[in-house]
């Protein structure tokens, strides 16, 4: 059985930040820039509060089967949730939206290699 690897992003907004948090995210959002924004096990969160108080998470996780992805989504979530509240940042409008890399539709270079690997190229 072959494992699949799903990419899940957690969206929402910051809610109710105090002026001690909001200083706190600006003078840590050089890690949390947008343009160095990957999909990690433990979730990396990227936002630009000084433009719009959205984050969001992204999660790097795999399974066994298709189903799998439903609990991946669940934790991911939890995940995003524990690190807000174990910060004291307020948040609102959580959404998941979960991928599973193995469902992707494969581009030019995909395809090609595919054929290459299928011996029709």
């Amino acid at each position: 059985m072959s494992t699949r690897t799903f990419r899940i992003t957690v969206r929402g907004a910051f809610d109710g930040l105090t002026d001690g948090q909001r200083a706190e995210l600006l003078a840590a959002a050089p890690e949390h820039d947008m343009l160095r924004a990957e999909f990690t096990a433990e979730g990396h969160l990227t936002y630009d509060l000084a433009a719009r108080p959205f984050f969001t998470f992204r999660f790097l996780e795999s399974g066994a089967a298709e189903e799998d992805i439903l609990d991946a989504t669940a934790r991911a979530e939890l995940a995003a949730e524990s690190w807000l509240t174990d910060r004291g940042y307020g948040f609102k409008q959580l959404k998941s939206q979960a991928q599973d890399l193995s469902q992707a539709p494969l581009g030019k270079r995909g395809r090609r290699e595919a054929a290459r690997a299928d011996g029709r190229a």
